[in-house]
């Protein structure tokens, strides 16, 4: 499973990609706006600092015609620039354009099985099924996204599916038992995969251990 991180925080981005397991960033306009930057500034820099990882960057605009003029715009940023387009008839349209002109493109804002059907028949590079805000209106965010996994292997799909709105480690481990290609991650859950209270526990007495039997640390 690729794990992508859900930021646009340069420093988080920096720290993860740092560690060796980053394959890509995922960016929406309101994380830019947590920043506190200017969009374009933060975005050409996320850009630049992971050349060759793929970046999604969300378009704006609602009808089609916006959204291609957009889409357009963005990539021509860098060569690593996905736009995510909305999960609307427009934006449907919109992907069916920008696939035939070789953008690529994240259809965003996926709720449903069909949703990522239609984005994968349309030529979508990625389809972004949004676990945890399924599960915030009472439905389970994994059981949907287990049926779009299976719909996408009958068919052979080429479409990547992004496991998104991930909301804590469990939905992490699930994601990765279901096969699903990518995961995006906020930076505050990766910094928790790394983190299990027997390994504080084992490393304290290992190192009380060393220090009573007079290994020099």
């Amino acid at each position: 499973m690729k794990i992508f991180i859900d930021t646009a925080d340069i420093n988080e981005i920096r720290e993860i990609k740092d560690l060796g397991i980053l394959d890509g960033v995922t960016t929406n306009p309101s994380l830019v706006k947590k920043t506190g930057r200017p969009w374009k500034e933060a975005v050409e820099e996320i850009l630049k600092e992971c050349a060759g990882l793929p970046v999604s960057v969300e378009v704006v605009a609602t009808d089609t015609e916006g959204m291609v003029r957009e889409a357009r715009e963005l990539a021509r940023l860098g060569d690593n620039a996905v736009i995510k387009i909305p999960c609307t008839e427009a934006g449907i349209r919109a992907v069916k354009a920008l696939s035939a002109e070789g953008i690529r493109t994240n259809v965003t804002l996926v709720f449903s099985p069909l949703q990522a059907l239609v984005a994968a028949k349309v030529g979508a590079t990625y389809v972004s099924p949004f676990i945890g805000r399924i599960d915030d209106i009472g439905y389970d965010g994994l059981a949907v996204l287990e049926e779009v996994i299976s719909i996408y292997e009958v068919y052979g799909v080429e479409t990547e599916i992004i496991a998104a709105s991930i909301r804590h480690v469990d939905h992490v481990r699930r994601c990765a038992e279901l096969g699903v290609d990518i995961a995006t991650i906020p930076y505050k859950v990766i910094k928790q995969m790394f983190r299990h209270p027997l390994t504080d526990v084992g490393l304290e007495r290992f190192l009380k251990d060393a220090q009573e039997a007079g290994i020099q640390i």
